[in-house]
């Protein structure tokens, strides 16, 4: 069964994969529970929008699209923060006009490219040895700072108005989700596509919440739920020929799907015992 990783365009997909599913894990609990969760879909569009410009100008991609996706984090924490536009509105505005300019630039550019396609649809089988090396770095270095300022990141999650009141610079931590996230989305796109990057945020923590009640117990089930699935997705594309990216989305939806029928069924038998007793 394991002898597709022998191939090496199949071990660099496993590795990054591997990696990239951790990270989108770890930030989807938090975005999920501060009700925010189509943060990565509003990043994706403007990652497409960078991506564009930087193939109209003949720029490295991930040179553009990283500084760009991480301002654009910022902007939106910005806009959230405001009290004339919210959430899916400061999201709306950004993803919108960020994907419109993307579509003018490849226009300019004389149309869809390799490279736009791979970055749009995802490619994770064709990532070159570069490519790898980048993701890895930026993939670990996520985990790691999320790993450190965990606690921080927990009590901003659940109640960042009583953070502020202990001492916790609540804006500080907030605008490090972001950049996390930002770099996330970025690496991801390569993998996912910027179609398909939102997917692998929000799912895992989404299937999560259905069984599991604390913090820390989601992460962990999120965590493991989204490395199978990339790992089922992965393997599953290879011997069906189907697209890597849309694959892992379908199992991470049959996950969802066990999971509620999970959660449904101990609904219904604590309902039973209580109307017992």
């Amino acid at each position: 069964m394991f002898d597709f990783l022998t191939e090496t365009f199949m071990l660099r997909a496993f590795i990054v994969g591997i990696l990239v599913s951790l990270t989108s894990a770890l930030l989807g609990v938090s975005l999920v529970l501060k009700r925010y969760s189509m943060i990565g879909d509003g990043l994706s569009h403007v990652g497409f929008g960078a991506l564009s410009i930087a193939a109209v100008f003949g720029i490295a991609p991930l040179a553009v699209a990283l500084p760009v996706v991480t301002v654009a984090a910022f902007l939106l924490l910005r806009l959230n923060e405001s009290s004339k536009i919210k959430g899916d509105s400061a999201i709306a505005i950004i993803s919108t006009g960020s994907l419109a300019i993307g579509i003018i630039a490849v226009s300019i550019s004389g149309g869809m490219t390799v490279d736009i396609s791979n970055y749009l649809f995802g490619s994770i089988l064709t990532m070159s040895h570069s490519d790898v090396v980048l993701s890895t770095i930026l993939a670990s270095s996520v985990i790691l700072i999320f790993v450190l300022f965990y606690n921080k990141i927990f009590a901003v999650t659940f109640d960042e108005s009583f953070s502020r009141a202990t001492g916790i610079k609540a804006g500080g931590y907030n605008s490090l989700i972001a950049v996390l996230t930002a770099v996330t989305v970025v690496v991801g796109m390569r993998m996912m596509g910027t179609l398909l990057i939102s997917s692998l945020i929000i799912f895992p923590a989404l299937t999560s919440i259905r069984i599991f009640k604390s913090f820390k117990s989601v992460i962990i089930c999120s965590s493991i739920l989204s490395v199978s699935c990339f790992f089922i997705g992965l393997v599953s594309s290879y011997i069906l020929e189907t697209p890597t990216g849309a694959t892992v989305v379908c199992i991470n939806i049959i996950a969802y799907i066990v999971f509620y029928l999970i959660s449904y069924v101990k609904r219904k038998l604590l309902q039973h015992r209580r109307s017992a007793s």
